[in-house]
């Protein structure tokens, strides 16, 4: 999904650096409750997987190409805070050493995976979680859903933004249709290796994902009371 240099117009590219800058900045605030001595060193061994995953891309159309996230994994697994920015760390990397997404298209493609991607996989992931019954073993397909509408939705994103300041001769309907059918298809599997992650880890450590904290913590006080009773 990253965008390259030149694919939107200046004054697009200029605001959707305003929003990146402005969402790295409070999630550098909202970090600073996620991480903590036990958790710091989890956010950076899930950067280096969402960094090795987004490596595999697919090409989808006029120039663009499709990958695998990471935002969702990143967000249940270290803070939706946290997962911004091992998002746009990981982008700026690839920006300036791989010249993968390109300089002045940095801020477009923070908006739409580290931003667009977290928010809307964090907030489905955290809706699937509230309905399903209140147990660590929830919190696996939770985030498999979350993660499936996060692709889609950063997807949608580019295709507004291209709608309003796309430069390259092809029709929005095409680039909706093409960046909608491959990243629903790009979606599955990143459901399938979030899940699988997340499963794994909170089988392991439950106490280190913070989308399971809410349900550790309430086990934590039910054990608490009946050993109390």
């Amino acid at each position: 999904m990253h965008v390259p240099d030149g694919f939107l117009d200046a004054p697009t590219s200029v605001a959707t650096g305003v929003i990146a800058v402005a969402g790295v900045a409070v999630a550098l605030r909202g970090a600073r409750r996620e991480l903590d001595d036990r958790t710091a060193p989890l956010a950076g061994l899930v950067a280096t997987f969402v960094f090795a995953g987004q490596m595999i891309n697919f090409p989808v159309a006029g120039g663009t190409s499709g990958h695998l996230l990471g935002g969702v994994l990143a967000a249940v697994l270290a803070g939706p805070y946290t997962a911004v920015l091992c998002i746009s760390v990981v982008l700026l990397v690839q920006a300036l050493l791989m010249a993968d997404g390109g300089i002045t298209a940095l801020g477009t493609n923070i908006t739409l995976m580290a931003l667009v991607g977290v928010v809307a996989g964090w907030l489905v992931f955290a809706g699937v979680r509230a309905v399903l019954p209140k147990r660590v073993s929830s919190i696996a397909p939770a985030a498999a859903i979350g993660a499936l509408v996060s692709v889609p939705a950063a997807a949608l994103a580019f295709t507004i933004l291209f709608a309003i300041g796309g430069t390259a001769p092809v029709e929005t309907d095409k680039v909706l249709g093409a960046m909608l059918a491959w990243h629903l298809v790009i979606g599955i599997g990143e459901a399938v290796i979030t899940g699988l992650v997340v499963a794994a880890v909170a089988a392991a450590r439950p106490d280190l994902v913070h989308g399971a904290k809410r349900v550790t913590a309430e086990r934590s006080l039910e054990i608490r009371k009946a050993s109390t009773a």
